[in-house]
């Protein structure tokens, strides 16, 4: 890390907000204005709405990062992690991934640190679940499915076949309904080129606490959504939830008990944990308490937004709803991000801030390929909602465009041009997960067992 006179504005995470917000703030600042220093353990940014696409194969998983250095030439990027920040100093201590902490000084803070997966005490859980929040967790549950065919394709024993052809999935939101909808696909594509394996082998399993999937489309389109996924064969069981998975066996309140080798977890997020050690004024559920003008609540050199802030949402107090907040969506931390990165700007040259208000335009889903459903906010009340095969398209062109830099979209839309003439690709890498071990198992006889068995040389 560079030493400096200049401001630092110290950046806090490089997702969605983090990577936004310094691009707009690096846009909109003079040369020599000030530094600005991004930290996020990862050096990519990971657009999220597109990890059910990747974990299907329909997006090369690299097409869904955007490589922080590449994007924002003129920042410092640190790879490492925040893991405290004293205010009365102005300082953070930064811990690499290799090497001691160290403290980095700075004037004006962004904090953007999103959300990770919300758990619940479930024993088994954390052995045996997946989540699908980070690209490589889309990547992990595509090797893994295609592994479990190639299992249930290559076995005699009805219990391992069984259990390797279940697949459950709790959390019917965005998420779950999703990488469901694609995973399915995926699946009913690939047993074509599997001799022993049919689409009725399988088991599709989706649970939801809730008394219904999608709430984010509305209830109508959300019926349909699951009407849909039962016609293609998922079993849904709602106003639900998972009580234990020890060892693959799933036990549900509603008392089906299933043996499966694959436990998708997308039952919600919840703020980055770590913003409890920041000293930060935090909302009931951890999220950080801001104005409207994403301004930290008692700070004027603190800002925060997306997933881990609680930011009063003005067009539904307007409208007579006092304890409206902007949910935790793509949508409104992308344009939280620009809104923040002027009012840094305003707050280095001492300009008075920006209340941030954004209007809800609606909202998409892609149930895998050439399905989905899509909500789309014409007026205050006037909503257009569609389904299906034109669904699916706003889908993908919302979401193609809101991708960020125009590599990432031409790469993104030529994945998509050519999956139109070409099948889907159905091989598993699973070996990439432990890259090293068939080499280690070739190299592990020139070990200390061998070597105490050589002859040693004598001492001259």
């Amino acid at each position: 890390m560079s030493t400096t006179e200049r401001p630092r504005i110290l950046v806090v995470g490089g997702g969605y907000v983090g990577m936004y917000a310094a691009r707009r703030i690096l846009k909109k600042m003079r040369y020599g204005e000030a530094t600005v220093t991004v930290v996020d353990p990862r050096s990519y940014m990971t657009y999220q709405p597109f990890l059910p696409e990747a974990a299907a194969g329909s997006i090369s998983p690299r097409h869904v990062v955007v490589p922080l250095r590449r994007v924002l030439p003129k920042a410092e990027v640190l790879t490492g992690r925040v893991t405290s920040i004293d205010q009365d100093r102005k300082v953070a201590t930064v811990t690499p991934l290799v090497g001691e902490s160290y403290e980095v000084p700075f004037d004006y803070l962004v904090i953007a640190l999103g959300a990770v997966s919300r758990t619940f005490p479930i024993p088994g859980l954390a052995e045996n679940g997946i989540g699908m929040k980070t690209v490589e967790e889309a990547i992990g549950l595509r090797n893994h499915v295609l592994a479990q065919l190639d299992k249930a394709d290559s076995t005699n024993d009805e219990e391992i076949r069984r259990r390797a052809l279940t697949f459950v999935f709790v959390g019917g939101g965005f998420a779950g309904a999703e990488t469901i909808g694609e995973v399915e696909d995926m699946a009913r594509d690939a047993c074509k080129y599997y001799a022993n394996v049919r689409r009725e082998d399988m088991r599709f399993v989706l649970v939801d606490a809730a008394d219904k999937i999608l709430p984010e489309v509305g209830p109508e389109l959300g019926k349909w959504g699951l009407e849909h996924l039962q016609k293609r064969g998922v079993e849904v069981y709602l106003s639900t939830s998972m009580e234990s998975c020890v060892d693959g066996h799933v036990v549900l309140k509603n008392g089906l008990e299933v043996d499966s080798d694959t436990i998708v977890w997308t039952a919600g997020v919840k703020p980055n944990p770590a913003l409890a050690r920041f000293g930060l004024p935090l909302g009931p559920r951890g999220h950080v308490d801001t104005e409207p003008t994403l301004q930290v609540k008692g700070t004027d050199y603190i800002w925060a937004a997306g997933d881990n802030a609680q930011v009063p949402d003005l067009v539904g107090r307007d409208a007579g709803n006092e304890n409206a907040w902007c949910p935790p969506n793509a949508q409104h931390a992308l344009r939280q991000a620009k809104v923040l990165g002027d009012n840094v700007i305003s707050g280095l040259r001492g300009f008075p801030q920006t209340e941030y208000r954004h209007a809800n335009r609606g909202a998409v889903a892609g149930l895998g390929l050439h399905k989905g459903v899509a909500m789309i906010m014409l007026g205050k009340k006037l909503k257009l909602k569609v389904r299906g095969r034109l669904a699916w398209y706003m889908h993908r062109g919302y979401h193609g465009m809101a991708m960020p830099t125009w590599n990432r979209k031409i790469r993104v839309f030529a994945d998509w041009t050519l999956a139109t003439f070409l099948k889907r690709e159905v091989v598993s890498l699973g070996a990439v997960e432990n890259p090293r071990g068939e080499f280690y198992e070739a190299a592990a006889p020139v070990s200390a067992s061998v070597q105490e068995s050589r002859p040693k040389a004598k001492a001259s």
